[in-house]
């Protein structure tokens, strides 16, 4: 469990990690072929410090926040619970659940059935029977009712 919640609170680290030094770089383009016609400025900045708009942005960040309904108060026990549980839902759920009910072992039977049909018909035919016997039951065993009883009676076959 303690995996699952280092991974989904992985893309959380990454963002935090980011916003601590950035470096930025600009360039014009030209399409001059002189090359004293170009101009390239690149700015590097070592730390980010929050100005008021930023500050205010965070702030206007937490105003239109919605949860997730995991945490009504903390955005990033929000996020964190609700990529976990996707994770686990989608993933482990969905996922897994349908690779282990794919090769689930024959607990039916049919592929055993099918391997008898098989071997069956292989007997059969070195014995030179028929695939199947027009006598399966014994024509004794069987009780028909008379053309008397049968008169009247539409027979389809």
């Amino acid at each position: 469990m303690a995996a699952l919640t280092r991974l989904g609170s992985l893309p959380l680290r990454l963002n935090q990690r980011l916003l601590k030094p950035l470096v930025v770089r600009t360039a014009g383009i030209s399409t001059s072929k002189k090359n004293k016609d170009t101009v390239a400025v690149t700015d590097v900045i070592t730390e980010r410090t929050k100005s008021k708009t930023e500050a205010s942005d965070t702030d206007a960040q937490q105003k239109n926040w919605v949860s997730w309904g995991f945490d009504q108060k903390n955005i990033v026990e929000d996020n964190t619970s609700m990529h976990i549980t996707f994770f686990v839902g989608v993933t482990l759920c969905i996922v897994v659940t349908g690779f282990f009910w794919t090769y689930l072992p024959d607990y039916k039977n049919r592929h055993w059935a099918q391997r008898e049909a098989f071997l069956e018909l292989r007997r059969r035919e070195a014995l030179g029977l028929p695939a199947i016997d027009a006598n399966l039951v014994a024509p004794e065993n069987i009780e028909l009712p008379s053309d008397e009883e049968l008169a009247g009676v539409e027979i389809i076959i």
